[in-house]
C-alpha cells in the first residue's frame, strides 16, 4: 500500500514555509495575509452531506441547507436522513439530484459498502476511487474530503472555481488560461499542493 501523507493544525505552518521558499508568489500570501486557518471537517456522513451541498451553489446556500437539515433531524446521520421525504428534503433546500446523491450515500454507509472509518487507512487513489464509483460524488467532491477532512497533502483541486480564480489573479494569468497549464504551475507544488490550495483560498477569501 502507497504511504499516505498528511497535515494537522500543527504542521500547517511548517509546510507553508517549505512551499513558499520555492514559489515566491505564494510567500506573498502569507507576507500578506498571513497563514491560511487550519480548515478542517470531521469524518463523519454530515461532512460528505455538507460537500454534496456544495456543489455548484455558493457556500451560503449550502449551509443554510445543512442548518435547516439539521433543525428537522438533530443529528444528521444516514439512518435520520431517510426517514426524509422527497417534499421534506425540498423543505430542506434539497433539489432532486443532491436529495438522490445523499440518499445513495446513506444507503452505501448503511450497508457497509463504504465506510469512512476505513478511508482514513487507504492511499488517495483509493479513497477517489471508492467515492467517485457512488452517484453524485465527482473528483471535486473527492478532492475537498482529501484535503479538508482527511488532510491529505498533495491534493489539488483544479474544479474549485475559487483555487482557479485565485491562482490566475496571483499569477496574472489570462482569464481564459486552460485548466491543463494551471495544472502544470501546481505541479511544481509537490508534495505540498493542498497547503497550496488552502493559500489560493486564503488569498480568495482575504481580498
Amino acid at each position: 500500500m502507497n504511504e499516505i501523507f498528511a497535515f494537522s493544525n500543527n504542521t500547517l505552518f511548517d509546510f507553508c514555509n517549505r512551499l513558499t521558499e520555492t514559489d515566491s508568489d505564494l510567500a506573498s500570501i502569507v507576507k500578506k495575509f498571513g497563514y491560511p486557518p487550519f480548515w478542517s471537517r470531521s469524518n463523519t456522513f454530515e461532512s460528505l452531506v455538507h460537500i454534496i451541498l456544495e456543489q455548484q451553489v455558493s457556500l451560503a446556500s449550502a449551509l443554510a441547507a445543512l442548518n435547516k437539515l439539521k433543525d428537522n433531524i438533530q443529528q444528521v446521520t444516514p439512518a435520520r436522513f431517510l426517514l426524509l421525504n422527497d417534499e421534506q428534503l425540498r423543505a430542506c433546500y434539497f433539489s432532486r439530484q443532491k436529495t438522490t446523491y445523499v440518499r445513495n450515500l446513506a444507503e452505501n454507509l448503511l450497508s457497509g459498502k463504504l465506510s469512512l472509518d476505513e478511508l482514513e487507512h487507504l492511499p488517495d487513489d483509493e479513497v477517489r476511487l471508492r467515492l467517485t464509483a457512488l452517484k453524485g460524488i465527482g473528483n471535486w467532491t473527492a478532492d475537498i474530503y482529501l484535503l479538508m477532512v482527511l488532510h491529505r497533502t498533495d491534493i489539488f483541486p483544479i474544479g474549485d472555481l475559487a483555487v482557479v480564480n485565485a491562482l490566475k489573479k496571483l499569477k496574472k494569468l489570462p482569464a481564459q488560461t486552460p485548466k491543463d497549464d494551471l495544472v502544470k504551475i501546481a505541479e511544481q507544488w509537490r508534495p505540498y499542493r493542498s497547503i497550496g490550495a488552502m493559500l489560493l483560498w486564503h488569498f480568495y477569501l482575504s481580498r
